[in-house]
This record gives C-alpha cells, structure tokens and sequence, in this order.
C-alpha cells in the first residue's frame, strides 16, 4: 500500500525534526498536517507476462482477457502484455490466437506468468474454399481472420453478423439504427465510400449471397474473411472491399447423430441512468430559468399560464413526472432460440438436415423479431471420380416495430426518432399551453413518446429460398471440372403505419388533420 510508505517517510521527518522540542499545541498542528497528506491507496494487482511460439519467437496480436468479464488486452510486438484487475487470485487467465491451442492459466499469487503455445494441428488441417479452389488454412495465402462454430455459439444473437463484433482483427460490424432488423454493417480494412456502397463480398458454401443475416450460427461451421488484395486477385472487382467466406455444416462420418441446443435469455437497457433526463421539478425549474434568459414578458406569458407562479414552485417536489425513457425503452426483453440437427453418412452419401427457431423480444415497446430457418445440405459421390452437392435453405422471418429512429422509403432518417422524444418530451402534461406560447418553439416538434411509437407501427414478413447445386467431375490430379447452378427466391411484405404525429404526415397530410390535437 503507497499510503503505508508514504507513512513512514513522514514519521522520519518528525522524528529528525525534534518533536520533542516543540509544544505540545504546535505538535498537535504539525501532525494534523501530516494527516491531510496520508491516504490509504489500494493498487489494482498487475498481471504481466510474454507469450511465445514453441520455437521461441515472441507472438504480437495474442488476445489475453480474464475469463468472465470484458478485462483483456493484446500481447505487443515483443509478445508482452499487461492486465492491472482487482482481486485476481483465484481467476483464469485465457490466452487465444488464429492457429493457436488456446490456453488457460489459472492466476495465485505470482504476478507473472509466460506463456508458450503451441500450433493447432487440427484447425491447421481444415479446408477453406477459395473461390475455385479448397486450399488447407495452413496453406493459404494472405490475411485472413476466422471464427469457428463454437465463438459462434457462445454468442446467440438475432444475426450472425453481430456474433462477430470484436472478434476479428481489422473487420469492424456496426449496427446501423435501433430496428430489430437493423442492417448490421460489416466494413473490411477500414474501407468506407461516401456515394459506393463499401460492403463486402458475401460467399456461403461457394455461392455469392447478399446478406448472411439470416443464416443461424447453429449452421454455421466457420467464418473466414479475406482481408487483403488476395481476395480481389479472384473474386475481381467484387472482392476489393474484402471477402466473407461461410460454411455452413455438413455431415460427418459414422452413425445418424442428433443435436439439439436450446438457449433462453433477458436483456434490458445497460446504463440507463447515463441519460439525464428531468423530473417535474427540475423541468419546471430549468423552464423559469429559460423564460428569465428570454427576458421580456416570457415569464408572465408563457411560464405562469404553464406552471404557476414561482414561489409555488415547490409543488412540484411531490409530483411524480412520467419516466417516458422508461416507459418507451424499459422493457424486460426475452430471448429464446433453439434448434436441432440430423446428420449421417455413408461410404457414398454425406447428409445433415436443421431446423432453428429465434424468438426475440427487445426491449423497445411494440419491437419484436421471429425467424424460422430450414437447411439441407448433401453430398453424393457415387464413383471416386464423381460427385454432386446439394445445399437448400430456407428463412422465414417476421419483424415488428420501428425502432428509434423514423426511416423514411429511401433508407433515410427522418429525425421523428422514439428515442428524441423519450428524452425531450415534458414529464408532465403540457396539453393547451404549448401552442401560441415560447413553448411550442421547444417542444412543438415533439409527441407523446408512446404515442409516437404507436404511430409508426411497422410489420414486415419476409421469405427467402436458397437452392444452390454443384457437381464435379475429378478429370486427373490437380485437374476438376466443376459445374455449379443456384436459385435464388426472396419476397417481402412490409405493412407501415403513419400516424398523426409522424414526419410523413406532417409533410403530406392535408392541413385539417395536419393541425388534429393528436399531431401535437
């Protein structure tokens, strides 16, 4: 403890001062001074150490974290790393890296612990395909990241895309707005475009697909993402903002076996006292100190006829305000996912088929998510030069609500978010004071929140089938001829309602309904 230390050192001073020539009083003084100088200080524990390869080599770029909770750092080019927590005794270490056994070390009373790791025989030998090719990953060339089925799991969340935030290197995902379909944004090497869109090439089971939002992590097998001009040297053009390879899980060799996963969570707003937002008293105090600033007779005008006069404003103590945060976006939200899989196989036939079903409801009032999704994949070889493969799909999704901010037909925001109006609209009732007043200058654009969130109702069903084919004839060594064919079959219904209070209809609604009590 620095506080014991510092203790210490002025108890020497004292001591070479001759405390004992002093009075009794100015001794007194003297150690009250040293008192307001002595603080008791507990340092967090610091954990330090240097990972290396098997030959000896330092390794950069190493993931450290305590197991558990969101502590970690990476390793340096010297394969240093540094991790300063509280109460580390007894906690798991774990060090992970792409090619790497991961590694996990349980923390006593030493502040340091080196790590050696060793290579991944096994994740070394898998297959990656590669546009024309299947290569092995200790084969491959250029900068890749991965994620395999077992990260994936281990984060159910509504699309896949969001399982891989944080999980690879150079790859950033971003969620775009608060809809419980909200496009996830996955952007390669940083690459960003004002006019062009700046997505990546998307390739499940060798076919390129628009989107793998509606592909469940439970078929998925891994996720490779080329982040380097050795994607654009095959996929062309199409692959300079990087590529994302998936594949999706087939049969393995042996007997039928059966999985199933089931998985059943809540979640609710992290954080909510971060946002400031005024009860009755503090709004009604923060408007008298507006109608002060505005001068004139704002306060006689618009803040009397509102809220009374000022010396009773002490009411306004005991009135319990509406917490329209709360009451917008402070539902429980409850996630329930679970699918099953068959698989089996043969000397000639590999098979799996799945079912998955996610069921989300978010804590935004009136938002909930339900998705559906069937897959079956083949592959039959009937000769040792021959074979077919067969992947089908299908993905019935179902989405209601808006989310937090008001999208317009072109993609859009409008600014007429529920969020907005969650944190500005008045705790207290406004009704007939806001129009004709200073009011309605600050709160004339705003509705009611539940209001608002009913008013841009928001459904839509969507339904996709995905049939991709393929067979190969193996010619001689190193030469295949492969002939492939998909099809592709996507609808959508989308159902929007535009109420009163909406952006949409305070632009193109007539002025009868336009200037209607509720639109305000």
């Amino acid at each position: 403890m620095s506080g014991l230390i510092c203790l210490s050192i002025f108890a020497y001073s004292i001591n070479t001062n001759h405390i004992s020539f002093m009075n009794n009083l100015t001794s007194k003084i003297y150690l009250l001074v040293v008192g307001l100088f002595v603080t008791l200080t507990v340092s967090a524990q610091q954990i330090t150490g240097v990972v290396k390869d098997t030959g000896g080599q330092p390794l950069a770029g190493v993931s450290v974290f305590i197991d558990g909770t969101t502590t970690g750092t990476s390793t340096d080019i010297d394969g240093k790393y540094v991790i300063d927590i509280d109460n580390a005794s007894g906690k798991t270490l774990i060090f992970s890296f792409i090619g790497m056994r991961t590694q996990e070390v349980r923390i006593g009373s030493s502040h340091v612990y080196d790590i050696v790791m060793e290579d991944d025989s096994n994740f070394l030998e898998e297959t990656v395909v590669i546009g024309y090719a299947t290569v092995k990953r200790k084969d491959l060339m250029g900068s890749v990241s991965s994620v395999d089925s077992k990260t994936l799991a281990a984060v159910p969340v509504t699309s896949v895309s969001e399982a891989l935030t944080g999980r690879m290197a150079g790859v950033q995902v971003t969620t775009t707005e608060g809809d419980p379909d909200a496009d996830v944004k996955i952007r390669v090497r940083g690459t960003g475009s004002i006019t062009q869109d700046s997505s990546p090439l998307y390739i499940v089971d060798g076919f390129p697909v628009e989107s793998i939002s509606d592909i469940p992590a439970s078929d998925i097998q891994s996720i490779d993402v080329l982040k380097d001009a050795f994607s654009t040297a095959i996929y062309g053009s199409r692959g300079a903002n990087g590529v994302v390879l998936v594949t999706t899980k087939g049969g393995t060799s042996g007997k039928i076996s059966v999985n199933y996963n089931v998985y059943w969570g809540q979640k609710w707003m992290a954080n909510k006292d971060a946002i400031q937002v005024n009860d009755a008293y503090d709004f009604v105090k923060n408007q008298y100190e507006l109608a002060l600033i505005r001068g004139g007779s704002t306060y006689e005008d618009s803040f009397v006829p509102t809220f009374g006069v000022f010396e009773d404003i002490d009411l306004y103590k005991d009135v319990q305000g509406n917490d329209w945060l709360d009451a917008v976006f402070g539902n429980t939200g409850r996630v329930f996912s679970h699918n099953i899989s068959v698989s089996g196989s043969t000397d000639k036939v590999r098979w799996t088929a799945s079912y998955a079903h996610l069921g989300d409801n978010a804590i935004m009032t009136g938002s909930t998510y339900r998705r559906d999704n069937l897959n079956f994949k083949t592959s039959y070889k009937p000769v040792k030069q021959l074979s077919f493969d067969i992947n089908a799909r299908y993905s019935g999704t179902e989405i209601m609500g808006s989310g937090a901010n008001s999208i317009n037909d072109s993609g859009s925001t409008s600014g007429n978010g529920r969020l907005k109006h969650a944190v500005q609209y008045s705790p207290i009732p406004l009704e007939g004071a806001v129009e004709g007043s200073d009011l309605e200058e600050d709160y004339g654009d705003t509705a009611p929140p539940l209001t608002s969130v009913a008013d841009n109702d928001n459904r839509r069903y969507r339904r996709n089938w995905t049939v991709n084919g393929a067979v190969t004839w193996h010619i001689i060594d190193n030469l295949n001829l492969k002939v492939e064919g998909g099809y592709d079959d996507y609808t959508q219904e989308n159902d929007r309602f535009y109420g009163l209070t909406t952006y949409y209809v305070d632009q193109t609604a007539q002025p009868e309904y336009r200037n209607h009590p509720a639109a305000h």
